[in-house]
């Protein structure tokens, strides 16, 4: 076109190309919003199986997701062993104290009362209870020596990998949060350098349209903003792991999840510890998960020998009373109960533990140790699974605005 005719029609058409860097801004900043909306929403899938319809990418992947999130924190972050070794085995005892005396009372009684009915009953009130407070005189030593073995075996009695995955996947709106407030300020980043990226390539638009006039412009361009504007918002997080100058040294830019790493540190600890890996979620790995069956096998054992110990002098007598099989029966049952009453007589453990445990801030100092590569691992994967499908309907959308914009020109 001529110089002339691009200035008429520049003056008789002012509010269209005005509009441009406008529609285009608008195109780099919703297409944000949705990407990011994609990632986590729905959380269950909406539409006709397996093809027509969506789930978001965190909760349908969730069990990759847990997995990495999971890896990164056990090969870097928590040990078993080391959170284990800051519980004092006596303070324990002390601690679960209480109900443990009342379970004691209860088992004795019920135990004697089921091999020797009539027995029990029959004895003497204060022998009775002599008998009673002399096992629980003897319970915190057992206690002690069920924590110590459980320390020196914990790799084999708790599986933290399966703990952190098993309650994530229970709970993928927690997945999602994990992800959502760790990485809550590079969202808000992506969505506004749409905004922005969007309306300088708006600009160049205008100009291109005035030039060419082709009904290719418009669409075209929308692409370029949808795919381009998502693409360099993700590269902008987490590129350059460094902080690096630009523009003959006029700027510098480090990827900003990198930049963010100690404010990071604190809202993932902070979240990690209150949500995830805590006391009452430990205890009960241990004592259902897959690893249950070894724990309860070291419990019975430890309770099967301390009641030979215990029984003493007394043990010929009382297998003389209730006969050689039935005294191991006897010690099975009273290991039995001891393990029935141990998830709420371990609950008293849970305020003590979360002091000595510290979960929180050994995750924040640990996190601090990380390299950027392996602290980038925290948030990339939420990205890295299924990326091109966020920046494709990025660029869809931005198309399909690009074709109104020219419907509305060229009908104008």
């Amino acid at each position: 076109m001529q110089w002339r005719a691009i200035v008429a029609d520049l003056e008789r058409n002012w509010w269209l190309y005005a509009s441009m860097p406008l529609v285009a801004a608008v195109i780099g900043y919703v297409t944000k919003l949705v990407a990011i909306r994609m990632m986590f929403e729905p959380v269950e899938f909406v539409g006709w199986k397996p093809y027509l319809g969506w789930q978001g990418i965190v909760p349908r992947r969730a069990a990759t997701m847990a997995a990495i999130a999971c890896d990164t924190m056990t090969e870097h972050l928590i040990k078993p062993a080391e959170l284990f070794a800051r519980l004092d085995p006596e303070r324990v005892a002390r601690e679960i104290e209480k109900p443990m005396l009342n379970a004691i009372d209860d088992i004795t009684r019920e135990v004697a009362a089921h091999y020797q009915p009539g027995l029990w009953e029959s004895l003497p009130e204060a022998l009775r209870i002599r008998i009673i407070q002399r096992i629980q005189a003897e319970a915190p030593h057992l206690v002690e020596q069920i924590m110590q073995d459980v320390q020196s075996n914990i790799d084999r009695v708790f599986d933290l990998k399966d703990m952190v995955v098993t309650h994530l996947l229970r709970d993928k709106r927690l997945l999602n949060r994990v992800f959502q407030e760790v990485g809550q300020a590079e969202f808000r980043f992506i969505a506004r350098s749409g905004l922005y990226l969007g309306a300088l390539i708006g600009c160049v638009q205008a100009v291109t349209w005035a030039l060419m006039h082709s009904a290719l412009v418009m669409p075209v361009f929308g692409l370029l903003t949808g795919w381009f504007t998502d693409w360099l918002a993700l590269k902008m997080v987490f590129r350059p792991q460094e902080p690096t100058r630009f523009g003959f040294g006029l700027f510098e830019w480090q990827g900003l999840f990198l930049k963010r790493r100690r404010e990071i540190a604190g809202e993932y600890g902070a979240l990690v510890a209150a949500e995830v890996l805590t006391p009452h979620n430990i205890i009960d790995a241990i004592l259902r998960g897959p690893l249950s069956d070894r724990l309860f096998s070291m419990v019975q054992k430890q309770v099967q020998r301390h009641v030979d110990e215990q029984a003493g002098l007394a043990k010929p007598i009382v297998v003389l009373a209730v006969g050689s099989t039935r005294y191991q029966e006897m010690k099975r049952l009273i290991a039995d109960k001891v393990v029935e009453r141990m998830p709420e007589t371990l609950k008293h453990i849970e305020r003590y533990a979360a002091d000595a445990m510290d979960i929180r801030n050994t995750l924040v100092a640990k996190m601090q140790e990380l390299t950027p590569s392996q602290f980038e691992g925290l948030l990339r994967p939420a990205f890295q699974q299924d990326e091109w499908i966020l920046i494709a309907v990025g660029a869809a959308l931005g198309f399909l605005v690009g074709e109104l914009q020219v419907f509305i020109m060229l009908h104008h």
